[in-house]
C-alpha cells in the first residue's frame, strides 16, 4: 500500500510522537507537591478491593490510550489517502471493418440515401472501419476518420439533389459532372462486360489481406441492381457466383445486399454468407429500416475477442477506516464501562 500524501502522515505521526514524549518526560514534581499526605494510608491501599479497583483503572487507561493511538494511526493513514494497484481482465470485442459496394449511379435518389443513412451512423462509431467502392473505383479506403467518411459520403449524395434540380449554374453543373466522374468514372471494354459478382470482387479486395480470415468482423453492404449484365451479352466477366461465395468465406465477410432491381443470383450469393438480402422495389417501408436490420445482425468475429488486462493506481482506504472504526467503537464502549 502507497501513499498518495505521505507527507501529511509524517507530520501526523510525528506530532504524535512529540505528544507521547511531553507526557512521560516532563516532571511531575510540580502537581505531587499539591498533594496533600493521608495517614494510615498504607493499610488503605492493601485491602483486596482497593488493590482491584486500582487494577481495572490501571487496564482501563492503557486500554484507552492504546485505542486513542490506533484511532489517531488510522485517521493520518486515511487522510494520506493510501492507494493500490488494481487489476481487471475484459473479453474486448472484435472491430469491425464495413465496406459499402455501391453499384447504382451515384445520381440516385437510392445512392443518396444509403450514404447520408451511413454518413449519419459514423458519428456512434467506435472501433470500426467503414469504406467505400463504386463499380469500378474505391471512393474511400477502410478508415476511421469517421468526419473524413461522412463529408465524402455526403458530398456523393449531394449529387442526386443536384440532378433533380433544373438550370443549374454553370459552377453546379461543373460540380456534378465532376462528382459523378470522381464516383464512378464510366468505362467501356470490348472484350468484356461487368457483372455483379465483379462488383462485389472489387469491393471485398477492399478489406486488408482478404483472402484470408482476419481478427476483425467484416461486413460488405452492396446497393445496386441484382443483375448487371444483359440476356444477350456474350462478352465474358471475371467472377463466378461460386467464386464470390468462396471468396467471401474464406475471408470472412458478410455479405448484405439490398437490390433496386430483380435479384438475378444474388439472393443467394448473399444467404449463403449468413448475410441478409433486401429489394427496394414493392416494399412498404424506407431504407432506413432494412439497413437498421443488416446492422443489427453484425458479423461474428472470426477468433475469439481477446481479454485485455488493465492495471491502473487507486484509493485503497478501506483497512484504516475499518481499523477507526471498530476503534472508535471499542473506545465508546470503555468509556461507558468506566463511567459505571
Amino acid at each position: 500500500m502507497a501513499l498518495t500524501w505521505w507527507p501529511l502522515a509524517a507530520v501526523g505521526f510525528a506530532c504524535l510522537t512529540i505528544a507521547v514524549a511531553m507526557a512521560v518526560l516532563l516532571p511531575m514534581e510540580q502537581v505531587r507537591r499539591q498533594l496533600r499526605p493521608l495517614a494510615n494510608t498504607s493499610r488503605l491501599t492493601r485491602l483486596p478491593e482497593y488493590a482491584r479497583l486500582a487494577r481495572a483503572r490501571t487496564l482501563s487507561m492503557v486500554a484507552v490510550i492504546v485505542l486513542l493511538v490506533v484511532l489517531f494511526s488510522a485517521a493520518m493513514l486515511a487522510s494520506a489517502r493510501p492507494s493500490a494497484w488494481w487489476w481487471s481482465s475484459t473479453a474486448s470485442d472484435a472491430p469491425e471493418d464495413i465496406m459499402l459496394c455501391v453499384g447504382d449511379p451515384v445520381t440516385d435518389e437510392a445512392t443518396a440515401e444509403f450514404l447520408s443513412y451511413f454518413a449519419q451512423q459514423t458519428r456512434t462509431f467506435g472501433t470500426q472501419r467503414i469504406g467505400l467502392t463504386s463499380q469500378n473505383r474505391r471512393v474511400v479506403p477502410l478508415t476511421r476518420d469517421y468526419q473524413y467518411a461522412a463529408e465524402r459520403f455526403n458530398d456523393a449524395a449531394e449529387l442526386a439533389r443536384l440532378q433533380t434540380l433544373d438550370d443549374l449554374p454553370q459552377a453546379q453543373q461543373s460540380t456534378l459532372r465532376n462528382g459523378v466522374a470522381s464516383f464512378s468514372p464510366e468505362v467501356t471494354y470490348v472484350d468484356y462486360a461487368a457483372s455483379v459478382d465483379d462488383i462485389l470482387a472489387l469491393c471485398m479486395s477492399g478489406f486488408p489481406s482478404f483472402d484470408q480470415t482476419s481478427t476483425h468482423r467484416r461486413s460488405l453492404i452492396y446497393l445496386g441492381p441484382g443483375e448487371l449484365r444483359r440476356p444477350d451479352e456474350t462478352r465474358p466477366s471475371l467472377y463466378s457466383d461460386q467464386q464470390i461465395t468462396d471468396m467471401a468465406k474464406t475471408a470472412g465477410i458478410q455479405l448484405n445486399a439490398i437490390a433496386s432491381t430483380t435479384p438475378g443470383s444474388l439472393r443467394s450469393v448473399v444467404e449463403s454468407t449468413d448475410g441478409q438480402y433486401f429489394s427496394i422495389s414493392a416494399r412498404d417501408r424506407d431504407m432506413a429500416v432494412d439497413l437498421a436490420a443488416i446492422r443489427a445482425k453484425p458479423p461474428a468475429a472470426s477468433q475469439p475477442a481477446s481479454s485485455t488486462v488493465v492495471g491502473w493506481l487507486g484509493d485503497s482506504p478501506a483497512a484504516p477506516l475499518i481499523v477507526a472504526v471498530v476503534a472508535s467503537m471499542l473506545l465508546c464502549l470503555s468509556l461507558m464501562v468506566l463511567r459505571r
